[in-house]
């Protein structure tokens, strides 16, 4: 019902940046919470960031605070990840994800991001 696509991955030398979209084609609710996970090759899926859409709060992983920042445009049902001072370990397949709860239900079908040394 809901579909999420991320959009802006790339190729970059460590320490530039890039953004990430997350376009949301159905109905985005107050109380969504959207977020962004990464996945490198060969190891298990964590945590980036989220913001939850009503009041635009945010949290980090310890990893990525003070070089991402997620934020939202509600008029375009838009999530983006600007990502600065760019690392190789920054390397995965970026995703977009939504929840309503405590549990993530909703993914997108991801991006990839690789940065060079």
């Amino acid at each position: 019902q809901v579909q999420l696509v991320e959009s802006g991955g790339g190729l970059v030398q460590a320490g530039g940046s890039l953004r990430l979209s997350c376009a949301a084609s159905g109905r985005t609710f107050s109380g969504y919470v959207m977020a962004w996970f990464r996945q490198a090759p060969g190891k298990e899926r964590e945590f980036v960031a989220h913001i939850v859409w009503s009041g635009g709060s945010t949290y980090y992983a310890a990893s990525v605070k003070g070089r991402f920042t997620i934020s939202r445009d509600n008029t375009k049902n838009l999530v983006y990840l600007q990502m600065n001072s760019l690392k190789p370990e920054d390397t995965a397949v970026y995703y977009c994800a939504q929840r309503l709860g405590r549990e993530y239900d909703t993914w997108g079908q991801g991006t990839q991001v690789t940065v060079s040394s």
